[in-house]
């Protein structure tokens, strides 16, 4: 078992919702976390979903019955009954009871307008591990092979597990909540945008790979981001000098997730496969290090429409970051990070790589082996 970095301490004295994408570890942390808790409603149990879904109040008198608010009541999965924020919500304005409302997607309670609490709950999301929870057992190539989630990162048969991940995902977040009515459709779906995972999506091009329209793909987009299973980055696009791209770039939350997919196979070091998965694991640790250490940073990318790109700028082009999976950097290595200097004035210009020395350009471009910049961004030391 990991320890966990994410710090439910800080939220001790409010209700909050706790997001993340499935198999991340949100019940387990919430049954370690919450171990007084007066009460814990486990909305995957058949039966509890089948009680609280069917008898009206339930929740008031099961909670009241408790006695006096002295910790936070857990309800996980509260996506699978919506209406129970309106209980919630009024347990805690005339009650005076703390909650932690754990899911894995928030779309069916967007969609649904379902009562989110109206300000009343902070918001807390979990990730896969990150390198400090590893520790000893840190191994970045089962990392990019197998991904961030913790039963696959520690399983001897990591590779059936992803494929029944995928299975479950479209079966019990997709199928089972009606979210598409196309499911073969949106497995091939799936399938052609994990080949485009770190890259600017091109909706037209996916729709056309799965013979649905543009608008389908959209839609589709925002099911992967609203049931977590993807982030969205950002263009950079303030002050821009020349011309450049503005649709966002698409990374799927866990990489393991992206190499089934994807079908890639081996994640063997040098190789494009390799590339593409290193990049997606620098966005999952930083994605990461925003949220836990509250520092809530802009996480975008620059590029220009000739293809020049920097892959991440941290806040207000305070850190440009370019993700590089060599351990021999040159001067073409340095360019697009050179490029954007020509346009820009980040703060810190870092090229991050596999080499095992940090080393200072004479331009200022730092080039930093990946670990050493993990611990020192984890630490608070990148972003000062």
């Amino acid at each position: 078992m990991f320890l966990r970095y994410v710090d439910l301490n800080f939220y001790n004295d409010h209700t909050f919702f706790l997001w993340g994408p499935r198999k991340s570890g949100k019940s387990t942390l919430l049954r370690n976390h919450f171990v007084d808790a007066p009460l814990y409603i486990d909305l995957l149990f058949s039966r509890e979903y089948q009680k609280f879904s069917t008898i009206p109040g339930l929740l008031v008198d099961t909670v009241v019955a408790t006695g006096a608010p002295r910790s936070h009541i857990v309800i996980d999965e509260i996506q699978k009954v919506p209406t129970l924020l309106d209980d919630v919500h009024w347990l805690i304005e005339n009650k005076g009871y703390r909650f932690c409302l754990c899911g894995s997607s928030a779309r069916k309670l967007r969609r649904g307008h379902a009562n989110l609490l109206g300000g009343r709950a902070l918001r807390a999301e979990m990730f896969g591990v990150v390198a400090p929870e590893l520790g000893d057992e840190y191994d970045l190539q089962r990392l990019l092979t197998f991904g961030y989630l913790p039963q696959h990162f520690t399983n001897s048969k990591p590779e059936e597990l992803l494929h029944s991940y995928i299975a479950d995902y479209l079966k019990e977040e997709i199928a089972a909540e009606g979210l598409v009515r196309n499911l073969p459709t949106f497995s091939r779906f799936l399938e052609a945008l994990a080949l485009s995972d770190g890259n600017a999506i091109n909706e037209t091009k996916v729709a056309s790979e799965c013979g649905v329209s543009r608008t389908t793909v959209h839609g589709y987009i925002e099911i992967l981001l609203d049931t977590l299973l993807a982030r969205q980055i950002p263009a950079y696009i303030k002050q821009a000098k020349r011309r450049i791209t503005r649709s966002p770039k698409i990374y799927f939350a866990d990489v393991g997730v992206v190499n089934s997919l994807a079908k890639r196979g081996s994640i063997a070091p040098g190789s494009n496969a390799y590339g593409a998965a290193f990049e997606n694991y620098i966005c999952h640790e930083l994605s990461a290090h925003t949220s836990y250490s509250k520092q809530r940073y802009d996480i975008s990318y620059w590029r220009l429409t000739t293809g020049i790109e920097v892959d991440f700028i941290l806040g207000d082009m305070n850190v440009a970051i370019e993700v590089k999976s060599s351990n021999n950097i040159g001067n073409r290595h340095l360019k697009n990070l050179r490029e954007l200097a020509k346009d820009h004035t980040p703060q810190r210009k870092i090229l991050l790589c596999t080499e095992t020395r940090k080393r200072l350009t004479a331009d200022g471009i730092e080039i930093y082996p990946y670990k050493q910049f993990l611990d020192e961004l984890w630490n608070g030391e990148i972003l000062c």
